[in-house]
């Protein structure tokens, strides 16, 4: 059965696809890349991490990367910036779930794990994946840091994703921890997002290694 996971360079998420892949899943990788033209580093890391992965779980692991920062800048401009990481994983999802219909994939997989950070509170996440037809698997739900890094080292890709990078630009200083559907359906109506969504979905690229 083939899921898309949502692949960034941090060590939580290559620790997801990895775990559900030893369960015999077939992963296809997404990374939203939040900076395009304006810097590629975090791309060729995550490319490699992609590398490892294939080599750590002997699978295909296509990569696909959609072109996410003027969406992002969208909502910075848009919306209440304590909204943004929220609003950002929200339609992440989405991305991810037209990617999956293309693909005849069958779920989304993250690297989530609860409490971690703000997209990740049970109500945030309950928020996020609100009117999904397919299911969001997170192999990380349970887990504490310690334990995500033992397996991001054990796989090899601790290394690359502990790789000096640029952070995310458009993380507010006080993103909001519990978000409810009114709210929430306040802040998508000001995006307006189908559009520039079908323009993101028509650009992902899948990256030839």
């Amino acid at each position: 059965m083939r899921s898309v996971c949502l692949l960034s360079s941090g060590i939580d998420s290559p620790a997801a696809a990895y775990m559900m892949a030893s369960r015999g899943i077939e992963v296809i990788l997404l990374h939203m890349d939040n900076f395009g033209q304006s810097d590629i580093r975090t791309v060729e890391v995550v490319k490699r991490i992609a590398e490892v992965l294939r080599k750590a779980t002997g699978g295909e692991m296509p990569l696909y990367i959609a072109p996410y920062h003027a969406f992002q800048e969208r909502i910075r401009a848009l919306c209440d910036g304590s909204f943004q990481c929220v609003l950002c994983k929200r339609f992440m999802l989405r991305i991810a779930s037209e990617l999956a219909v293309s693909e005849r994939a069958r779920a989304i997989i993250t690297g989530d794990s609860l409490g971690q950070v703000a997209s990740q509170t049970l109500q945030n996440i309950i928020v996020e994946q609100r009117g999904l037809e397919l299911p969001v698997l997170r192999p990380l739900i349970g887990l504490d840091k310690i334990e995500i890094e033992a397996i991001a080292k054990e796989i090899g890709t601790y290394v690359l994703s502990i790789t000096k990078l640029p952070g995310c630009r458009y993380v507010p200083r006080k993103p909001r921890t519990s978000v409810t559907e009114r709210s929430m359906d306040i802040q998508e109506s000001r995006l307006e997002p189908e559009t520039a969504l079908k323009g993101i979905i028509s650009r992902i690229r899948r990256v030839d290694l």
